[in-house]
């Protein structure tokens, strides 16, 4: 079962997703969403937890009774990983207080999910509570935040703005921007069987060129492709198991060969135009040159990279990958198969458990830092792209989230490396979208 998550309009998604046995449970619930701004009435400042950790702990306990009991937490709030530690461990200290004794699943009375997530004006934490004897209940409360903070937040120095590229029926793996302007001229589409270019002309997109892919072998069910502009030749096209090139003369056309070339996952001329690289290693080799091996039947990177990291040459099995540069090094990210974010700088792997989804990419821009980060966040409505840069190695959200209708299936950084394509599944519509994600620096 889908777990309750609350954004701004807590009745209609709650009684969207969960399901009660009774409709008096829910006719209460519903009571209870409207009342809980209004009876609940906490300190204005956000770094006093303590009176809805309680109030929190002791709705729970009202339904579970003093026992045992697995927790889990989700953060679908904005507050930032130290914030977030912070109510989570005063939760599980309340909850304790009241007579709750944390165990493993398999050896729990019950399980209990806390999501922390917000509206437009206050923190909102939903407990979403289910018992050995099937039954399942679902109790918040909401902590008003100050006024500083909502100012703040839409305050962020950065922007995003997304822009609709490409829309077909078949699924898109990929999209290129291979020439633009004030906007771009001409886009290359990888889909499952096929590579379409096309050019705008007038006011909109015509067919210019169709290269269909050949291959012997199966695709793997979750099937994932990556378009790279290169020097010498118009595309290249990664494939699990298949490696695509294009001719570099006026006629095109489009060789295909099975091998298990490594996939690149960042190159230094994408940013090379704005950016000043640090010290190369040892070795003689930039750290924004990286390659990462991909699993020919899976979805997923194995691990094993070329160049090495510093000292390391594999890393966990990864979905995508994004740097943050530093003085002599590159800070690497790692949305590993874990569920985790691995932080690599070429003498140890830490691991993080961010709220983030499986797609992050780099981006190179004029504003803040000059370095920032995209990744995804999951929710039931459609995925979100947010921005964060890393002054140590905790990300700060420097951009609100853009919103998609639907799930974010890749997310890579564009040729010229100040953007990003997301592709997303749209549910509405049962479409695949392509779109350009831009930074724009707030005033």
């Amino acid at each position: 079962m889908l777990r309750p998550v609350y954004n701004l309009d807590i009745p209609y998604k709650i009684f969207r997703t969960a399901k009660f046995g009774a409709s008096l449970l829910m006719r209460r619930l519903c009571f209870g969403l409207f009342l809980a701004p209004v009876v609940l009435s906490f300190p204005a400042f956000a770094a006093d937890w303590s009176v809805p950790e309680q109030e929190l702990a002791r709705k729970i306990v009202a339904v579970t009774g003093p026992g045992t009991a697995a927790l889990t937490f989700e953060n679908r709030s904005s507050l930032g990983r130290r914030d977030s530690d912070i109510v989570q461990n005063g939760l599980r200290s309340a909850l304790e207080q009241v007579g709750i004794r944390f165990v493993k699943p398999e050896q729990s009375g019950a399980s209990i999910t806390i999501s922390l997530s917000e509206n437009l004006s206050s923190y909102v934490w939903v407990a979403e509570i289910h018992q050995s004897a099937g039954e399942s209940a679902v109790t918040m409360v909401s902590a008003p935040r100050s006024a500083s903070f909502t100012a703040a937040r839409d305050s962020m120095p950065i922007k995003l703005n997304k822009s609709l590229l490409w829309t077909q029926s078949d699924r898109i793996l990929d999209v290129a921007i291979l020439e633009e302007g004030a906007m771009p001229t001409r886009i290359a589409v990888l889909s499952a069987e096929n590579i379409s270019l096309y050019r705008w002309v007038g006011s909109k997109w015509q067919s210019e060129t169709v290269f269909t892919i050949a291959h012997t072998k199966p695709w793997p069910l979750d099937l994932r492709g990556r378009l790279v502009l290169t020097k010498d030749r118009l595309l290249d096209v990664y494939l699990p198991g298949l490696l695509c090139h294009t001719n570099a003369g006026s006629s095109l056309a489009l060789s295909c060969r099975e091998g298990d070339d490594p996939w690149p996952i960042s190159q230094e001329w994408m940013f090379s135009s704005t950016s000043t690289f640090p010290t190369p290693s040892a070795s003689g080799i930039t750290v924004f040159n990286l390659s990462a091996f991909f699993a020919s039947t899976r979805n997923f990177f194995t691990g094993v990279v070329t160049p090495t990291i510093g000292k390391l040459s594999t890393v966990p099995r990864f979905y995508s990958a994004a740097f943050v540069p530093r003085e002599r090094y590159a800070l690497w990210l790692f949305t590993a198969a874990d569920g985790k974010v691995h932080l690599v700088d070429g003498m140890s792997d830490q691991s993080s458990l961010l709220d983030w989804g499986s797609d992050i990419a780099t981006l190179k821009t004029s504003c803040g830092s000059g370095w920032q980060v995209l990744a995804t966040s999951t929710s039931r409505d459609g995925d979100s792209v947010r921005a964060y840069e890393f002054p140590d190695r905790d990300p700060v959200a420097v951009s609100p989230a853009v919103e998609f209708s639907g799930a974010v299936s890749a997310l890579w950084t564009a040729s010229r490396g100040d953007s990003a394509i997301a592709v997303v599944s749209n549910r509405e519509t049962g479409t695949y979208e392509a779109y350009r994600v831009a930074v724009a620096c707030s005033q």
